[in-house]
């Protein structure tokens, strides 16, 4: 089993990534998907090429970035939560 490595990315790489980071780690978790979830601001992006299977985030990802990107809003709102878990959960598998 590969595992899997997710940006959560947030405006500051605080406040809203965190919220985010605990829901996608125990929703992968919870389906068997080994990954890596690491939280950053979108300025992580703009040094480089980064690494990563999937950005889940809570704001504009540049469109230079060319790692699939999943709009997290749901995730902070719980307003189509369960199906951003799954559609993050899908893409990883």
């Amino acid at each position: 089993m590969t595992t899997k490595k997710v940006l959560i990315i947030c405006g500051t790489g605080v406040a809203t990534s965190t919220v985010v980071a605990a829901k996608v780690r125990d929703h992968l978790a919870a389906a068997g998907i080994a990954a890596d979830v690491v939280q950053g601001k979108v300025m992580d992006l703009l040094g480089g090429a980064p690494e990563a299977d999937l950005i889940v985030a809570t704001t504009e990802i540049p469109a230079a970035v060319e790692i699939p990107v999943v709009r997290a809003l749901p995730l902070l709102t719980g307003v189509g939560q369960d199906a951003v878990l799954a559609d993050i959960a899908a893409r990883l598998s």
